[in-house]
């Protein structure tokens, strides 16, 4: 009996048991998809809550970040330092970002920015709080906080620091 290579090289791919010489080989087989519940995210911030949380965050930038981080340039820059602090909301996150000067004749841009924390509205006035991991993407470290509380953790610093 001959057989064609073609329905050889099927019946390869419809088994999950393959025989290679004298071995028997398990071939990975594909993890299934499956739905998984995820909560709903809310869909807009109320204006007096956005309005609450944007004061709040002024001041705490004016207050304690730039005085702590922001200092005068340098005489000769010859490295990325920082010249402003400022938060902005996008969605229903509220960004606190720091704003660099890049000195030198090889620069893409005179200026550029990177977010430091992240407030993202979780609903009922609660928050999550992430910082910006050097892999460029956001990590949440603290889940369902207070406005207050979540403020208080960026203003000690540690991980959420410019």
């Amino acid at each position: 009996i001959i057989f064609s290579t073609i329905n050889l090289a099927h019946l390869a791919w419809a088994v999950d048991e393959l025989f290679v010489g004298r071995k028997l080989v398990h071939r990975m087989t594909k993890p299934r998809k499956q739905w998984t519940w995820a909560p709903a995210k809310p869909s807009d911030v109320p204006a007096v809550l956005k309005r609450e949380v944007s004061a709040k965050g002024d001041r705490l930038v004016a207050n304690h970040i730039k005085p702590r981080y922001i200092e005068p340039p340098p005489k000769k820059p010859r490295f990325n330092y920082l010249v402003d602090v400022y938060t902005k909301w996008r969605g229903c996150c509220y960004y606190f970002m720091a704003k660099y000067a890049t000195p030198g004749p090889g620069r893409i841009a005179p200026f550029w920015d990177s977010g430091f924390a992240r407030l993202e509205y979780t609903g009922n006035g609660r928050f999550h709080l992430a910082y910006f991991r050097h892999t460029g993407k956001w990590w949440q470290v603290h889940s369902h906080l207070a406005l207050d509380e979540a403020l208080d953790h960026i203003k000690e610093g540690g991980i959420f620091q410019p």
